[in-house]
């Protein structure tokens, strides 16, 4: 029985050493200082070696203890910052989310979908096709009727005619010019032609679209996309048909009439506007009714108007006897300002500008 007991007890010290190695020792040395201290008593001798023991055998113990405690809890210490880092990663795994669905969204809203886009340009391909468009870009506006594009071409407008600006001055002519220019130059327009191509100065004859209309012959589209028609509504413009070109001549005179019955631009002038147009009264001339009309600045010509139908006569009138010059000087020498195309003295071929007055300064 004592046997199994030194046994149990050996064992038991080797598991204590094993597991608690420090300890142990610590505890060892404490016991060699206490039977120091007894030796010393029974002796009668005064020495410090016994405290200078048991002091070094309870540090080792309490060295021990410590290291027993984080190896009894490594996880603890080990995934307390982990935890920290994990939470800060998944916050800012979060952020970063949260910024790439705002950056997707972002790009849905600005962006339209390709098919969309795409179908959106066949279509105006097909619209510019159908109405026979051409794409091209206002280098320089000339006056407000007239300008140049990027590739040298002249452009003359069809069916409308503002105030004159360049060679002669009329009223509401430099503002007519102005705004053409504010509208149109250094932009691109879409050219439309009607019958003529050309005038006999090599200057294309066009209708004028800001935007591609989806029909060209509606109303709300002609007063909202073409530039033609917004002169005339505006009242920078008078309509002003030749035939053959009067696709727009009925729309033109409507939007004319509207802009004559508000003061609008030109019409704030009076009646007959500022310039030449289809709304001027029908003159048959002598040679003083003409050239008084002219120098008055009325500037009015009696080849083209209309009657208050909206109904027009192109035909050019004269009355009395003919009077024949052999050329502008010598007309200019009777008719200073030239004269209009109902006048005795007016010939074709002394109206280089067509414009229905011959010989103007």
């Amino acid at each position: 029985m004592q046997g199994c007991l030194s046994i149990f007890v050996i064992f038991f010290l080797l598991a204590l050493l094993i597991k608690f190695p420090l300890q142990f020792i610590g505890t060892l040395i404490a016991i060699w200082a206490i039977h120091e201290w007894r030796i010393n008593k029974k002796l009668g001798a005064k020495s410090r070696k016994p405290a200078v023991i048991l002091i070094c055998g309870i540090l080792i113990a309490s060295f021990g203890l410590g290291l027993s405690d984080d190896t009894d809890h490594p996880n603890q210490v080990k995934d307390t910052a982990p935890a920290s880092q994990k939470s800060t990663e998944k916050r800012n795994e979060s952020q970063n989310e949260s910024q790439n669905e705002s950056k997707e969204q972002a790009k849905k809203d600005h962006s339209p979908p390709p098919q969309t886009s795409s179908n959106h340009k066949n279509s105006q391909d097909a619209l510019i096709k159908k109405f026979g468009l051409e794409l091209a870009t206002v280098s320089k506006v000339i006056d407000g009727d007239t300008f140049e594009l990027s590739d040298g071409r002249k452009v003359r407008l069809i069916g409308v005619n503002t105030p004159e600006s360049t060679t002669r001055t009329e009223e509401y002519g430099k503002e007519a010019s102005n705004y053409t220019k504010s509208k149109i130059q250094g932009r691109q327009v879409y050219l439309q032609k009607d019958v003529s191509e050309t005038d006999r100065y090599g200057r294309l004859l066009r209708i004028v679209w800001l935007k591609v209309p989806t029909d060209d012959m509606e109303e709300s589209e002609i007063r909202s996309k073409m530039f033609n028609a917004d002169l005339v509504i505006n009242g920078y413009a008078e309509p002003s048909t030749y035939p053959p070109d009067v696709k727009y001549a009925e729309f033109f005179r409507k939007f004319a009439r509207e802009a004559r019955e508000k003061n609008v631009g030109l019409w704030a002038f009076g009646e007959n506007g500022t310039t030449r147009g289809d709304f001027d009264p029908k003159r048959s001339g002598s040679a003083g009714s003409g050239g008084s009309n002219r120098a008055n600045g009325t500037g009015r010509s009696g080849s083209i108007h209309s009657s208050g139908q909206g109904s027009s006569n192109f035909g050019i009138s004269s009355s009395g006897g003919s009077e024949h010059f052999a050329n502008c000087t010598e007309l200019r020498k009777v008719y200073p300002d030239g004269v209009p195309a109902d006048h005795p003295a007016y010939q074709a071929k002394m109206d280089r500008d067509n414009d229905h007055w011959a010989c103007e300064r």
